[in-house]
């Protein structure tokens, strides 16, 4: 737990107490424990955004002159949240715990923490995609959101800016309203108040990391996203003197990397005045700041996008390549992804310096083993992608698919925990549950094969990454599939388990079979990992003292023509499945591999 302090002024004599507790949930793993760690990945921006603008509200006293609002925030992922503790805390006293950017596979977890607050009397209010989602494109009410409703849970569906004074004087009046719906009006970000969370709260991630939104929307229309239906279609952006704020901020707290969390960076219409910003506090002021952005498959197209974002400090970039197979991207409305530019697009990045982490979809209605298992094995071949992180194609409530499938009657699992992107939640028309289930899995275990992991760290050095960061990023990958059985963007460091924080609809375990097990796995992982670092760190040695390392060369870094990118299909080859790049398009540079 941490206390938040953002004003030294004192509370006015006679001054009452209002507490806010926020807490972003976890979820439940197969076993049903709690996903947490003593160290977990990525900081939550929506955690820093009501941080953000609760310390604001406390900086305006909007309770009143003589109300002190006392900030508390959780972050499930990396702390223990024990409901009944908070309970006993608050019982009696003036207080609202919001649980705040609940997706739909952290809702079931959301309900078990309200529970014991809701039976002690504590006021608690709900909010995130989920029931943004399901109110943006469902009708009525859904029986999850009644049944929190049922229990005196308020639901807020909507962004909190401009709205967070509202609610917050309804619960000092204990008058909170059943339900907060602002999806008809989505506020402006520019002047907002920025997202912040305090340092101990960014020290329990992986790294001086944390993150902010530059912006909101996206204008695309794939029918698998819930981006452009929770937070719209249009850009709404913070300005670029917000976004110096916010990085100026941090640095005070000696924070210096960030994960900007728009859906799609180069769809922020701001984004070129943003890179000059930061840009001229790398290159000006010196700073020590780097990036982790997201970014759509055609931001090359955009002049100068990828070239200032490299001098902006962008070390890694996430890019939804989802397929290579044009036909399952037309399906699922992605068209802008055109796969004979992928490799011309991913080049230009290697030459930006980001290390490059591309999503792939499991589950298109066409896809078979067969045919999943030869796109990754043409993907390590042909792309240049660091790490690829495959998810099962997965009808998210608030997405045009689960609204069609919902209207439709088809089969939706009812448990809301699995709609993670690792869990079938819906049926296929060529596979089986089992049949993709194993797929996954099977798409995970072929990219990340050893030898890949090897191929990888060389393009790293021949394209002058950092190979020990690349070996740091490919072990943590591997680790958290093979090992810990959860998405890398889940993992952490050190998994922990809680006995008795098991999902209510499990029974507890003897503690005599729990704690020995536990420990047993501790152990395991930990030899695993070292095997593994012993082994790679050997390789990364190699490459870095041997002189022809820069000069490695294969197929997914032969430079591309300038006339690459014109042609929307890809051509086939000789197995009729599609190269993704002909041989009439790789520039045949002395001593670069060409396509055979």
């Amino acid at each position: 737990m941490s206390r938040v302090v953002s004003s030294p002024q004192a509370a006015a004599p006679s001054s009452q107490r209002f507490s806010l507790v926020l807490i972003k949930p976890s979820h439940y793993d197969d076993d049903g424990y709690v996903i947490q760690w003593l160290r977990s990945a990525i900081p939550s921006n929506t955690l820093a955004v009501l941080n953000g603008l609760a310390l604001e509200c406390q900086s305006r006293r909007v309770l009143g002159e003589n109300v002190e609002l006392a900030i508390t925030a959780y972050d499930e992922t990396n702390t223990r949240v024990r409901p009944n503790r908070i309970a006993r805390q608050l019982r009696g006293k003036r207080a609202l715990v919001a649980l705040v950017g609940v997706q739909s596979n952290q809702f079931p977890r959301a309900l078990d923490i309200a529970r014991p607050l809701r039976a002690a009397g504590i006021q608690v209010c709900l909010g995130g995609f989920h029931v943004s989602g399901c109110l943006a494109m469902l009708p009525g009410i859904t029986p999850e959101l009644q049944e929190a409703m049922d229990l005196g849970i308020s639901l807020f569906a909507g962004e909190a800016e401009g709205r967070l004074d509202d609610l917050l004087r309804d619960a000092w009046q204990g008058s909170l309203k059943p339900l907060y719906n602002y999806m008809a009006e989505l506020p402006a970000l520019e002047g907002a108040p920025v997202p912040i969370l305090p340092p101990t709260r960014i020290k329990r991630t992986a790294g001086k990391l944390t993150s902010f939104d530059a912006g909101r929307g996206c204008p695309f229309q794939c029918s698998f996203c819930t981006i452009i239906n929770v937070q719209g279609r249009k850009s709404r952006r913070r300005s670029a003197d917000d976004v110096e704020q916010i990085v100026r901020r941090n640095l005070a707290q000696g924070i210096n990397r960030f994960f900007i969390t728009d859906d799609n960076f180069a769809r922020n219409r701001d984004w070129e005045n943003i890179f000059d910003r930061l840009i001229r506090l790398r290159e000006e002021e010196k700073l020590n700041i780097k990036f982790v952005i997201q970014v759509d498959t055609m931001c090359h197209r955009l002049p100068n996008f990828i070239s200032k974002a490299g001098r902006a400090g962008v070390a890694r970039v996430f890019i939804g390549l989802e397929s290579i197979n044009p036909d399952s991207l037309l399906g699922a409305r992605k068209k802008q992804n055109k796969v004979a530019e992928y490799r011309k697009m991913l080049l230009e990045w290697k030459r930006a310096g980001a290390t490059i982490f591309a999503g792939y979809i499991v589950g298109f209605p066409g896809d078979t083993p067969e045919s999943v298992l030869r796109d990754i094995e043409t993907i390590q071949r042909e792309l240049p992608i660091d790490l690829l992180e495959p998810h099962c194609l997965t009808p998210l409530p608030g997405s045009e698919d689960h609204q069609r499938l919902f209207s439709a009657g088809a089969y939706l699992d009812p448990d809301l925990n699995k709609y993670d992107l690792e869990h079938v939640t819906t049926s296929h028309p060529a596979m089986s549950r089992e049949e993709w289930e194993k797929l996954y899995k099977a798409a995970w275990e072929s990219y990340y094969s050893l030898d890949h992991l090897k191929t990888v760290m060389r393009r790293a050095t021949a394209t002058r990454s950092n190979p020990g960061n690349m070996l740091l990023l490919l072990l943590w990958f591997y680790v958290c599939i093979r090992l810990e059985n959860v998405d890398p963007l889940q993992g952490g460091y050190l998994r922990r388990k809680y006995r008795k924080d098991r999902r209510p609809t499990l029974p507890l375990e003897n503690p005599l079979i729990f704690y020995p097990r536990y420990v047993a796995n501790l152990l395991y992982k930990h030899l695993h990992l070292g095997a593994l670092i012993v082994r790679y760190g050997w390789l990364r040695m190699r490459l870095k003292r041997d002189p022809g390392a820069n000069s490695y060369m294969d197929l997914a870094l032969t430079p591309v023509s300038d006339s690459a990118g014109s042609a929307d299909a890809p051509t086939e080859n000789a197995h009729g499945r599609q190269k993704l790049i002909g041989a009439d398009k790789i520039a045949k540079a002395p001593g670069e591999l060409t396509r055979a």
